[in-house]
Formats: C-alpha cells, sequence, structure tokens
C-alpha cells in the first residue's frame, strides 16, 4: 500500500469508528502491512485509544496513539479549555508524520464527526486536507443517514471528496432504511466506495469478528479501494 495515511472520520459521535479502526489495523497487521493507529485527541476518556492499542500488539504506546487526552465529555476543544491547555493543528500533525516515518499506513481516527472542533481553529477536515489522508466516513445505517453522509461529503473539497469511502454501521435490527440506503447512496457516490458494515455484538468487536466473511469483505475491500 505505501505509506499513506487514513482517517477515520464520521457523521455524528457514538457510530463505530474506533470498531472500524481497530479491525481495520488487525485486518492490515494480518496482511503483513505494518500499521499504526492513532487517535491523536479525545476527550472523555481513553477508552478508545485503549482499544486501538490492543490492535497493534504493542507496536505503539498508549501516549503514541494519543498524546492528548482531556477529562470532560465534550468537543475536545472545549474540553482543553476547561483545563486550560491548547492543542494546534501543527503539533498534530508532526505527531502523525512522526509515527507515519515508521509504518506503511496510519489510522487516524478522529474524535465526534468532520467538523467537530479538534483544538484551536482546526478540526477533522483540516487535519485530512493538511495530512492529504483518505477520508473513511462511518455512519449508523438509519434513518436519515443518507442526508448526513452526503451533507458531510460536499464539506471536503472536491478532490478529496472523490476519495472518500462510506461505511455504513448496520443495526440489530433492520429496518426498511437501512435495507435500502445502501444502494441508494451507492447509486450516488459509486459501488466502490460505500460498504455495508455488518452488526456486531459488543463480544464481536474484538479480533474475533475478523472471522466473519462479510467483515473481512468490507475491511478488504476499504485495504484495496485505499491502495489505488
Amino acid at each position: 500500500m505505501g505509506s499513506r495515511i487514513l482517517f477515520i472520520t464520521s457523521t455524528d459521535t457514538g457510530v463505530g469508528k474506533t470498531v472500524l479502526t481497530s479491525l481495520l489495523a488487525r485486518h492490515l497487521r494480518e496482511r503483513g502491512v505494518a500499521v499504526a493507529a492513532l487517535k491523536p485527541i479525545c476527550s472523555g476518556g481513553r477508552a478508545d485509544a485503549r482499544v486501538l492499542r490492543s490492535s497493534l500488539d504493542g507496536a505503539l504506546t498508549l501516549d503514541e496513539i494519543n498524546p492528548w487526552h482531556f477529562r470532560a465529555p465534550l468537543a475536545p476543544l472545549l474540553a482543553a479549555r476547561r483545563e486550560r491547555r491548547r492543542v494546534d493543528l501543527a503539533n498534530v500533525i508532526a505527531h502523525v508524520r512522526k509515527v507515519q516515518r515508521r509504518f506503511d499506513v496510519v489510522l487516524v481516527e478522529g474524535a465526534g464527526g468532520l467538523l467537530s472542533s479538534l483544538g484551536e481553529d482546526f478540526n477533522a477536515r483540516d487535519l485530512i486536507i493538511a495530512l492529504r489522508a483518505v477520508p473513511i466516513i462511518v455512519c449508523p445505517n438509519r434513518l436519515g443517514v443518507v442526508n448526513h453522509v452526503l451533507l458531510t461529503v460536499e464539506a471536503l473539497p472536491r478532490l478529496v471528496a472523490r476519495r472518500a469511502a462510506v461505511v455504513l454501521m448496520s443495526p440489530h435490527r433492520p429496518d426498511l432504511a437501512s435495507r435500502t440506503n445502501p444502494r441508494f447512496l451507492a447509486g450516488i457516490l459509486g459501488p466502490d466506495r460505500v460498504h455495508e458494515f455488518p452488526w456486531l455484538s459488543l463480544a464481536m468487536t474484538s479480533g474475533r469478528a475478523l472471522a466473519r466473511i462479510r467483515v473481512r469483505h468490507v475491511l478488504e475491500a476499504l485495504r484495496a479501494g485505499c491502495a489505488s
């Protein structure tokens, strides 16, 4: 795949970014790819960063995965201000680039949605542009997601948006909307850019999920699409 950065962002918070990022990291490692998974900025605890650390088998420390973390469960910018701390775009870019020198692929997980404020005067979109990363947009496959996906794609620069992949995270109980969303979005964005990720129980969100054919199919499609 070469040395590249994939940025896992979303239409909202709590939609499955960490699950996808950790499983993609495990899948790439199985394929012999030297992969890093970062969540540079988080607030409200470091649980997501710990999940990513467990997927890397000791390749990075927790502080390398997550250098900036804040206690309050708020947008990172607001949580940082409560602690009178500051996160600057240049420092985040420098950290990701430093890690990138040691790996073939770096997965960078954002916090919240694409336009959520991560630090002083920047958000995930700014990081994607600065890092020249390939965006992977994670979203819940439910009623209303078509609008959310298209708004998120529209918020990206045109050339970046053309490379973006969309991953629809399936609900436990599919309904008419979740059954029709994937094909409809594929008709707008292109069939190779829209992927339907199967529902996973909490127990299956670790490496055990890689045994499922549908999970591996999506992860392999992301690997192949981001390598092209």
